[in-house]
């Protein structure tokens, strides 16, 4: 069994919770099954998001910062991109340009130890000792209700301590775990992340499709899957902002338009839900599983696979 044959029967399992993502076009906006890394190369964000990893690893950091701010609009919830975008100023020794991205990340994910040191050391470079100070009381506290290891935190706290010292500082590299993500390693995490969904695991599931995108960027089968997982803890806002980044990343993305409109019958939106499925009607001329599947929520107001 090919792996694109076996996650379509994992999406087509019998829970079917919705209409399958991959199984019925998903895959960013063509035919279903494929995962994030055999997806067609019309994506842009993806594209430039591998190209801007390849780039820090090359330190070739003017082309890494024009690769991440190609993919910032796309990325308005994934941490990682600013990061990435923050540490690529950073080797233009930008430090108020890396203090603004890296402010943006650690807003998105508060925990990200290494964005933390980065903004650290970025305003102490600026001369900002009072907004530095503060990051290093934030590790302070980190280390005092860690049970370890602490290392990581205490790195971190010893490199804005010694920037703030006038220290010259070494050579930033990005966090092992985002700088050598493989698409290898993000299809394990996408394929974990369908039959997390399948099991109606969905916090796990968004955990895993978060790993996923250290490989791949805001790629729209996994902003989809996002969108999909919070909208079943009922997160209507935050999945809506995630269709609407696969919709702009990918216009024509079948799965997050069947989505999208699903979500806007659960609101009583009806009227949008109809424009949703009349833009699938108008893409799939021969008919398709997305389009069937959004008449029917629309008609009945529910999936037709629930009880």
């Amino acid at each position: 069994m090919s792996m694109r044959h076996f996650a379509r029967c994992l999406i087509l399992a019998p829970l079917l919770f919705a209409s399958p993502l991959l199984a019925a076009g998903g895959g960013g906006g063509g035919g279903g099954g494929s995962f994030p890394s055999e997806s067609a190369p019309q994506y842009d964000p993806a594209a430039e998001y591998q190209k801007g990893v390849a780039a820090l690893k090359a330190k070739e950091f003017k082309a890494a910062k024009a690769a991440f701010d190609r993919v910032i609009p796309y990325a308005a919830k994934d941490a990682n991109t600013f990061y990435l975008a923050g540490a690529a100023r950073i080797g233009l020794n930008d430090w108020k340009g890396a203090a603004k991205v890296l402010e943006k990340a650690v807003k998105i994910d508060p925990g990200m130890v290494a964005a933390r040191r980065d903004l650290g050391i970025a305003y102490a470079k600026i001369g900002n000792a009072a907004k530095a100070q503060g990051v290093m009381d934030w590790l302070g506290g980190q280390i005092t209700a860690c049970s370890g290891p602490c290392d990581t935190l205490k790195d971190a706290q010893s490199a804005i301590k010694a920037a703030m010292g006038g220290v010259p500082v070494s050579s930033l590299l990005p966090d092992k775990s985002l700088f050598f993500a493989s698409a290898a390693v993000g299809d394990h995490f996408y394929l974990d992340a369908v039959s997390l969904i399948n099991e109606g695991r969905f916090e796990s599931a968004i955990t895993a499709l978060n790993t996923a995108q250290k490989s791949f960027g805001p790629h729209p089968d996994i902003l989809t899957y996002l969108g999909f997982a919070n909208r079943k803890l009922k997160r209507y806002d935050v999945a809506e902002s995630y269709y609407l980044s696969a919709l702009a990343a990918a216009p024509n993305h079948r799965g997050a338009t069947e989505y999208y409109g699903e979500l806007m019958v659960e609101r009583g939106d009806m009227a949008g839900a109809r424009a949703k499925l009349a833009l699938l009607d108008a893409q799939c001329r021969f008919g398709c599983a997305e389009a069937e599947e959004l008449r029917h929520w629309v008609t009945t107001g529910h999936s037709p696979h629930s009880s």
